[in-house]
């Protein structure tokens, strides 16, 4: 299974192409679009959010609410578009207009954006054509393409939740939950998504100082999986390692500086015996571990017990108050361009980790128990879980 993505942040549409989902899968548009009310919602997010009301629409692959087998195309409109047709437009620019008539044209990088190596890369003297493809927007199909690996996932018992650990310096201390619904209600019901509500409070407090000040702050998000079999992935190449795949995919969401998987970084401050997980076995569920420091892996592969990963957000680097650059054009000193931004965009960054990671699980899933029609993978699955069960 796999997909791409398409469009710029100002363009007409966004779309993914999702190819290797298997038939008879109960798909609809409010399955997708619940993920993207999700990704929209969080404290901090700016003006851009009250503009679009991201909605999908399947045009291909989907038949009387099944999926069929063929490649899914999922399109979100831009609602802003009216406003970008002529920036944005895809004729080309008649002759007798100069470069200052071309509007919005961007030649002062902002530091910290794929702006100035970009335009270096591709030779591009108007940088827009860099910002608009590596906008954080594109993430809005990757939800979509999460949503619908989402529903893989849960057509097997598989459940996902995501919640935000920490903004700005501000941490969760009290996080407790008893299943992967009950994390997802405590974080739903939360304005950045956190479980700790009075760090809840003290993170908008520091969001919206952050505003104030015209500067950004970032954070902490994870993602649990439950529910997953043990033996996804493979130790026997490193192109074939789960947790590696799922650590690309994390670093692959826009702004995202760091990865961890269980207990991550602690461990190296840690003795052996307080890291590994103890094996234990009973009938009903077979092999299981005292703890999960590993989060959930052992090898490269899933070992039974919950995924547990972690990404770090830097701070968005559009600012308000912006910082120095040059401009490429006249290599004079500037402060960089401003761009509608967030001032925090953590807790809809879970969202997008949620549906990274969510990926990563299904497509392995499928690489593992066949990818044809739910019924046959269902039916590999049971097999698969009674033979390990008493292995």
């Amino acid at each position: 299974m796999r997909y791409l993505t398409a469009g710029e942040s100002h363009g007409p549409q966004l779309t993914t192409i999702i190819e290797g989902v298997p038939a008879h899968l109960t798909l609809e548009t409010a399955d997708i679009n619940v993920d993207l009310a999700r990704r929209q919602k969080g404290h901090g997010r700016g003006r851009r959010m009250q503009i679009e009301k991201d909605l999908v629409r399947i045009t291909s692959g989907v038949r009387h609410g099944k999926t069929t087998g063929a490649p899914i195309t999922l399109i979100v409109e831009n609602d802003d578009w009216k406003h970008w047709t002529q920036i944005m437009g895809i004729e080309p620019l008649e002759e007798s207009m100069t470069e200052e008539e071309i509007k919005r044209k961007i030649t002062r990088p902002r530091p910290g954006h794929a702006d100035l190596v970009g335009a270096m890369k591709y030779n591009h003297r108007d940088m827009r054509n860099v910002l608009e493809r590596s906008s954080a927007r594109e993430t809005t199909v990757r939800v979509a393409a999460g949503a619908v690996a989402k529903k893989i996932l849960s057509t097997f018992g598989i459940k996902v939740g995501s919640h935000v650990l920490e903004i700005g310096g501000v941490k969760a201390g009290n996080i407790s939950y008893n299943s992967i619904e009950e994390l997802q209600e405590k974080s739903e019901n939360s304005p950045v998504r956190c479980l700790d509500r009075d760090a809840e409070k003290k993170m908008m407090s520091a969001i919206d100082e952050a505003k104030k000040d015209g500067d950004s702050i970032g954070g902490i998000v994870e993602v649990v999986i439950e529910g997953v079999p043990a033996g996804l992935g493979s130790y026997v190449q490193y192109d074939k390692k789960l947790d590696a795949k799922i650590a690309g995919a994390m670093m692959g969401i826009n702004a995202f500086k760091g990865v961890e998987v269980g207990i991550g970084f602690e461990a190296a401050s840690k003795p052996g015996s307080q890291v590994h997980d103890e094996i234990i076995w009973n009938e009903k569920d077979g092999y299981t571990r005292k703890t999960n420091n590993m989060g959930g892996f052992e090898g490269g592969m899933t070992n039974g017990m919950p995924i547990v990963v972690r990404g770090v957000m830097k701070p968005i680097p559009t600012l308000y108050k912006p910082l120095q650059s040059i401009d490429i054009d006249t290599k004079e000193v500037f402060e960089a361009s401003i761009e509608r931004s967030d001032s925090c965009a953590v807790p809809a960054a879970a969202i997008v980790a949620e549906a990274c990671v969510a990926w990563e699980v299904a497509v392995a899933l499928l690489d593992k128990f066949g990818s044809d029609f739910i019924d046959e993978i269902a039916g590999n699955i049971q097999r698969y879980s009674e033979r390990v069960r008493n292995f």
